[in-house]
């Protein structure tokens, strides 16, 4: 999945001389935490926060008229040549850069201009609706040895079971570097029978692990 498919295309930007007061009453009324920050020609020039202006107001986004900040032009606070990406990226290319650099929006640009913008919750969003967790089912983690081949043959226990798969993870097992951890999500709302299958097979089921159910 590519970035274009995910991200805003409706983006509420401000110039470099719009004032902190003008980017309160943006975020307030249209209910967004992140601003880019664009000159006349919509080159992204900057970004600026709800954390940035929480960090730089004297109250918490609460408007003190007589306060000299709310005047100030948003380049004195905005933060300047902000990392950016481009709608052909990768979605799990972004959410390294968000991991690595900690942030939690990215302009995205194409030919210099601003076309977009994707966000923490987008990302989130999209992680949902890829494993399928706002489905009805369930979910079944299994650790198996760290060799090809193996996705393949636990697969043959869902085949057999007539359940559909929805998505498949696979992560590392903290507790031993020679395994992996497979998380399935199937479209199965009782699975104790695929786990008593997996286990007869001699898979390690981690979950769902159930107090006083022997299966």
């Amino acid at each position: 999945m590519i970035v274009e498919e995910i991200m805003k295309r409706e983006i509420h930007t401000l110039l470099p001389e719009n004032t902190v007061r003008d980017a309160v009453r943006l975020m307030r009324e249209e209910k967004v935490r992140h601003v880019p920050i664009v000159s006349s020609d919509n080159t992204v020039v900057g970004i600026i926060t709800d954390h940035d202006l929480k960090n730089a107001l004297p109250s918490c986004l609460r408007e003190e008229p007589n306060s000299i900040i709310y005047d100030a032009p948003i380049e004195e606070i905005m933060v300047k040549n902000p990392i950016v990406g481009h709608p052909l990226d990768f979605v799990e290319e972004v959410a390294s850069i968000f991991y690595d650099a900690k942030i939690s929006c990215l302009p995205i640009v194409s030919a210099g201009k601003l076309v977009g913008i994707v966000t923490t919750t987008d990302l989130l969003y999209t992680y949902i609706e890829l494993t399928g967790a706002h489905q009805p089912g369930s979910k079944i983690d299994i650790r198996v040895s760290n060799r090809p081949g193996m996705l393949f043959e636990i697969s043959k226990v869902f085949q057999e079971n007539k359940a559909n798969v929805v998505s498949v993870l696979v992560y590392p097992d903290g507790d031993n570097t020679k395994s992996r951890i497979v998380s399935v999500r199937l479209q199965v709302i009782n699975p104790l029978h695929i786990i008593e299958d997996l286990r007869k097979q001699g898979y390690d089921v981690l979950w769902p692990n159930l107090p006083g159910i022997s299966l």
